[in-house]
């Protein structure tokens, strides 16, 4: 098992980004109003997700709209919103997510103290109620494929219909991106380090799951 996990972390680190940078003036005329779009509100240009998504453009157009609505017009609150996507980015070994989600998340009032417990892959031992509450309901989901009726019910009085259903699929949608990321192997902007050790699924699945 030592040595499965050995071969697993050592893949991963060895991993270069699968996709050339796409450019703006390599888009066709009628694709640039997109890439406008997103590098309004990208932090890394074109490049992150957008990267690929640029490949597919009438699939990128309606995944941005989409983004657009659950990262600017959720109903839920943006420090959860925020709370939620690392979640996701932690679950995933998403290294990028984390990065580019990291420091919106801080700017939106998460504490340090929650995202380094998080980042190390463990449950964040001084978060706030509303944050336990996100945390429970997005882990829970997202490993074990269910949410318990208590915590549901919990969920829908605390936050309301509309905002679980907004969280629900906020969760859903941040595994795509984080399966994206990874398959095109998407590295930090610039070289930099990569702000999550990547642990096997079934470890992070242990600690997280507490």
């Amino acid at each position: 098992m030592a040595g499965e996990l050995l071969t697993f972390i050592f893949l991963l680190a060895a991993m270069t980004e699968r996709f050339a940078q796409i450019t703006y003036e390599a888009l066709a005329p009628e694709v640039r109003p997109l890439a406008d779009d997103i590098l309004k509100v990208s932090s890394a240009a074109l490049g992150g997700p957008y990267n690929a998504l640029l490949r597919s453009p009438d699939m990128a157009r309606r995944a941005f709209d989409f983004l657009d609505y659950l990262r600017f017009r959720t109903s839920v609150n943006l420090r959860l919103n925020e709370f939620a996507i690392l979640i996701q980015a932690r679950i995933s070994n998403a290294q990028y997510e984390w990065w580019a989600h990291e420091r919106i998340a801080r700017k939106a009032g998460l504490s340090d103290a929650v995202m380094r417990d998080l980042q190390q892959c463990r449950r964040p031992a001084t978060m706030q109620a509303d944050e336990r509450l996100v945390y429970d309901y997005c882990v829970q989901l997202s490993l074990n494929h269910r949410v318990p009726d208590a915590l549901w019910q919990e969920a829908l009085t605390t936050f309301g219909e509309q905002a679980v259903v907004d969280l629900t699929v906020l969760s859903g949608t941040y595994v795509m991106v984080s399966m994206l990321l990874n398959a095109t192997q998407v590295g930090i902007p610039g070289g930099g380090e990569e702000p999550l050790q990547v642990m096997d699924p079934l470890e992070i699945r242990q600690r997280l799951l507490v």
